[in-house]
């Protein structure tokens, strides 16, 4: 009888887990406050209400929207929520921040919806290796997500991995 081949990490039992699928794939812009300050450092009320009113707002229909100011200015309360007042009936969300930091907010919201029940007494494998880059943060996150759960947790490919954690 001729060998046959065995795909041994098929039969393993391992769960492969892909945090690229938890990543943003939608277009983040940013609002930068920064364009609407008087020499790029005061904000005046009135100029700034004025331009907010005369701003076509229909440029962020449907789009993620970072609100930040790229000046070292002092930016009153006040003017963030008006802002927020605008895009809120257009953007499909907005976040007060950089692009870098939504998309951030974005991945770890998505990762908290994970049924972490679903890896009860399973043995984990964390991809390691992507198309996308992903950061630390994201690695450490589901971790701590599935810790109580996995029988086993590994960083890696299921033909090659790193051991994390064992329950004992």
């Amino acid at each position: 009888m001729a060998d046959q081949i065995v795909n041994k990490v098929a039969e393993s039992g391992l769960i492969t887990l892909d945090l690229e699928v938890y990543l943003p794939r939608e277009i983040i812009v940013e609002f930068d406050l920064a364009n609407h300050l008087f020499m790029g450092l005061i904000l005046k009320e009135k100029e700034f209400r004025e331009a907010m009113k005369q701003l076509d707002w229909e440029q962020y229909r449907g789009k993620m929207v970072a609100v930040t100011c790229s000046a070292d200015a002092i930016i009153p309360m006040w003017a963030y929520m008006l802002v927020v007042s605008y895009l809120q009936p257009v953007a499909s969300a907005v976040y007060q921040g950089s692009a870098a930091e939504f998309r951030k907010q974005v991945f770890l919201n998505r990762l908290s919806t994970i049924d972490a029940t679903e890896f009860d007494d399973k043995r984990v494998v964390i991809k390691g290796c992507g198309d996308q880059p992903i950061g630390e943060y994201a690695y450490f996150e589901i971790t701590r997500i599935l810790l109580p759960h996995a029988k086993s947790i590994m960083y890696g490919e299921p033909c090659s991995t790193v051991p994390v954690f064992k329950k004992r």
